[in-house]
């Protein structure tokens, strides 16, 4: 056979610098390749949590340590049934799951493609099943995750913009907390004072958080019932009676937990309801509160409220984020320096400059009048009574509608879900919040793209065709061959 000229010396004989060169090369390829074969089946096996690492802003495929609490404690076995058909995979969902199961051998994540199993969500739903949606299930318990339980979109009140929230670890770890745990946290909402309804969002996050809610009513009954772990009077129209109060006041001073959220009335005052403070020394003062810190309000609206938030475990997750509260329409509480039996905070306060207009609904102007009451003011309170009781009180009936709390981003039910995830003392899972899939993206100017794109298309490559002839030609005078 005829050697190739390269592997020839000058006189014609074999070159075996060349062939021995060629010979290791050959096999060191061939090494290499088969390392690379062996690191690539050894990493296919491995956990998605060794192998794929979170870069994202939103850290969209890493999990809270709430997550994990919840997972490490499970005693039983937990199957989540991926409903997608083959091909339509969100690759976000398909990282999250392999996150659950590698966190723990208890949680096993099973696809049911609906082209195989046409029936197979009819058993956990009535509604029309997209695909990526999920069925976590563990016993005789489980819960059915749509799709748009786990992409939130949310628009504004004027309908012009939306916004998309992945909330996919949120409602998984609730899902997984609901259907293997034996006992739920009751949460008893008061009614028989025209209370009104709770807001869509806030319910919906009520039911995320695995609390069952029973209404209450203390016109009939003699105590609060045994199995309550908190109660709410949530934006009553009316005062409640001496006997309801003595039933509330004694259920706290037992350890009870209490959240209220009431503001001034059309018709009257709350003088009972208001009583439950009294005992602790807290003051609410008649009127609207009206901010005269033009940096404490919203939308030209002095009594549309941005109160400071002191430090808490309820406010302190706001605080880190950035985010705002507003209270719109309420009333203002004076709390004192010292209580008797308790330890009273103020969670949210007004300005120096606020005041409260006695006129209440009534006022036709924003400029404070003879018989005002100077501030400042608290408008959400939190009292932790040395019985182990606790009350959360916010002065405005308002402040958790849909309106305000899609201007606030949220934040005025996050602060409620707080609260109330901190009186009932459950859980880990109800502290996961969606996170944000508005991106920000890098943004540079005309003349640094010019620059990129001249340094990738023409300086880049020209240097490596530089850089290629420069070996070949030092190579092949190595090998003592003609340039």
């Amino acid at each position: 056979m005829k050697l190739p000229d390269f592997l020839k010396s000058p006189d014609g004989a074999p070159n075996r610098i060349a062939l021995r060169g060629g010979s290791y090369s050959l096999i060191i390829s061939a090494v290499v390749l088969a390392l690379l074969v062996v690191v690539n089946v050894l990493v296919t096996a491995l956990p998605t949590a060794a192998t794929k690492y979170d870069i994202s802003s939103a850290k969209l495929y890493s999990v809270t340590a709430n997550t994990k609490v919840v997972v490490n404690a499970l005693q039983q076995d937990v199957t989540i049934y991926w409903i997608v058909q083959a091909g339509q995979e969100d690759n976000v969902i398909e990282n999250l799951l392999g996150k659950y199961e590698s966190l723990s051998g208890h949680i096993s994540v099973v696809k049911r493609n609906p082209d195989v199993y046409p029936t197979f969500a009819e058993q956990y739903t009535d509604e029309t099943v997209a695909n990526n949606s999920l069925v976590v299930e563990s016993g005789e318990r489980h819960r059915y995750i749509a799709y748009d339980d786990i992409y939130l979109t949310e628009t504004d009140v004027y309908g012009y913009t939306s916004t998309v929230s992945f909330d996919g670890e949120g409602a998984i770890t609730s899902a997984i907390d609901y259907v293997t745990r034996d006992d739920l946290p009751r949460l008893y909402t008061l009614e028989g004072h025209g209370e009104a309804d709770l807001p869509t969002t806030l319910a919906d996050q009520i039911e995320k958080a695995n609390i069952e809610t029973q209404v209450l009513s203390l016109l009939t009954a003699e105590t609060v019932p045994d199995d309550a772990d908190a109660v709410l009077v949530y934006a009553p129209a009316s005062d409640i009676s001496d006997k309801e109060e003595a039933i509330l006041a004694d259920y706290v001073a037992g350890g009870g937990r209490l959240m209220v959220v009431a503001g001034p009335t059309a018709d009257g005052t709350l003088e009972n309801l208001y009583g439950l403070l009294e005992e602790y020394g807290v003051t609410v003062h008649d009127g609207v509160v009206v901010e005269g810190d033009t940096s404490h309000y919203a939308f030209q609206a002095p009594y549309i409220l941005l109160p400071d938030m002191a430090s808490s475990a309820i406010t302190d997750p706001l605080i880190e984020g950035r985010y705002y509260v507003i209270m719109p329409i309420a009333q203002g509480v004076t709390v004192p320096t010292a209580a008797s039996g308790a330890t009273v905070t103020a969670l949210l306060t007004t300005s120096d400059a606020a005041f409260s207009k006695i006129a209440g609904y009534n006022l036709s102007t924003y400029d404070k009048e003879d018989g005002d009451i100077d501030g400042p003011f608290a408008v959400g309170v939190q009292i932790d009574d040395d019985s182990g009781g606790g009350i959360v009180w916010f002065s405005s009936s308002q402040f958790l509608e849909e309106t305000y709390n899609s201007y606030s981003s949220g934040a005025n039910v996050n602060l409620a879900m707080n609260a109330l995830s901190g009186l009932i003392g459950e859980s880990e899972a109800m502290a996961i919040r969606s996170k944000s899939l508005d991106y920000t993206y890098l943004t540079i100017s005309a003349a640094s793209a010019t620059t990129l794109k001249v340094v990738m298309i023409g300086v880049l490559p020209v240097f490596c065709l530089v850089v290629g002839v420069v070996v070949v030609w030092t190579r092949r005078r190595l090998n003592s061959e003609p340039v």
